[in-house]
């Protein structure tokens, strides 16, 4: 049986190697820097310092918010979002109106304001179904105080029913 010998190990393969080693790490690096350019434009708050200065009125509103004991409840009537609130008692809080943003934690081109009406039972409901996915839900309900009584949930909708 006749031996083959292997052949030499040249600097043109080292060569080659090398180029298509940088040459994958550039490639995924382009299409990184592409998908985050394309995805998200960043834009969070409009001053950042002047969100800072907000942060401990927010806090204080937050926990007067919280003292009141009084309970939201979202669920998803075939995809339709509906909201109550009860105070600490179980009963219905007397709601003058209910607005809802849903944002998508990552993009902000699905981004809308819905409004809420109100159902027989009392509780409002949006007129069209949200999209199947994780979204971020800040809801507000006019409640005769001086600030709305805000909610933010994350929630995830699988076939119009949240999991």
């Amino acid at each position: 049986m006749k031996q083959v010998e292997p052949k030499p190990f040249t600097g043109r393969h080292m060569l080659v190697i090398m180029l298509s080693f940088f040459g994958v790490i550039i490639g995924v690096n382009l299409m990184m820097a592409y998908a985050a350019n394309t995805s998200w434009t960043g834009f969070v708050v409009q001053n950042s310092y002047v969100a800072s200065q907000q942060f401990n009125e927010k806090m204080a509103e937050t926990r007067a918010q919280d003292a009141l004991g009084w309970t939201g409840t979202l669920t998803f009537v075939e995809g339709r979002p509906q909201y109550s609130l009860r105070d600490k008692t179980g009963h219905p809080v007397a709601v003058r109106a209910t607005k809802m943003k849903t944002m998508r934690p990552v993009d902000d081109r699905e981004d809308s304001i819905v409004e809420l009406s109100r159902s027989d039972d009392g509780s409002f409901i949006a007129d069209r179904p949200i999209a199947d996915g994780v979204w971020l839900v800040e809801i507000e309900a006019e409640v005769g105080r001086e600030k709305p009584y805000r909610q933010l949930l994350r929630v995830k909708l699988v076939d119009g029913a949240m999991q």
